[in-house]
């Protein structure tokens, strides 16, 4: 199953999955097809679903058909597009500019690994692009799609490792 995000406003849209429709935060630039690394923008196309992440010590393991991985607080994302390891999981700290997954705000308590600049990696387009929880006013994100948290453990149990999420743009 294809999970379809559609832009509604500037940085808000809609994530439909089977029968199921959730409101959605997209990246304060809005969606663009030619993404590149801090443009605050959602990358338009299809994405493979990779792996879930998740933060045990809050959440249960979510039921889904994607392959799991607890996080750890030493777990990060390097967004340097300078390092040979842009755009892939490290440990912290690491040796460039990387984010930090274990976060206090609760936004990374469920992460899916959107297949987004990944077989092969493009040093500078764009790093870092998940499906995650949303703040709790849906506020824009960096490029990502957020989904409130009940509604992103919703749509998990849709989500196996033959689905996508397609991202529609203007």
């Amino acid at each position: 199953m294809d999970f379809l995000v559609t832009q509604t406003s500037a940085h808000r849209g809609v994530l439909a999955c089977g029968d199921a429709v959730f409101p959605c935060a997209l990246g304060r630039s809005g969606v663009r097809a030619d993404k590149s690394e801090g443009d605050g923008a959602t990358p338009k196309g299809c994405f493979a679903l990779r792996r879930l992440l998740y933060r045990a010590d809050r959440i249960a393991k979510p039921v889904t058909l994607l392959p799991a991985q607890a996080l750890d607080p030493a777990d990060g994302w390097c967004d340097d597009p300078a390092d040979p390891f842009y755009n892939r999981q490290v440990r912290l700290p690491y040796r460039a500019r990387a984010e930090k997954l274990w976060r206090d705000d609760g936004v990374y308590d469920a992460i899916v690994v959107l297949g987004c600049n990944d077989d092969p990696v493009i040093a500078g387009r764009g790093s870092a692009i998940f499906l995650h929880a949303a703040k709790p006013d849906l506020a824009a994100t960096e490029g990502c799609i957020a989904l409130k948290l009940d509604d992103l453990l919703t749509a998990l149990r849709f989500a196996g490792a033959a689905d996508r999420l397609c991202v529609a743009g203007p």
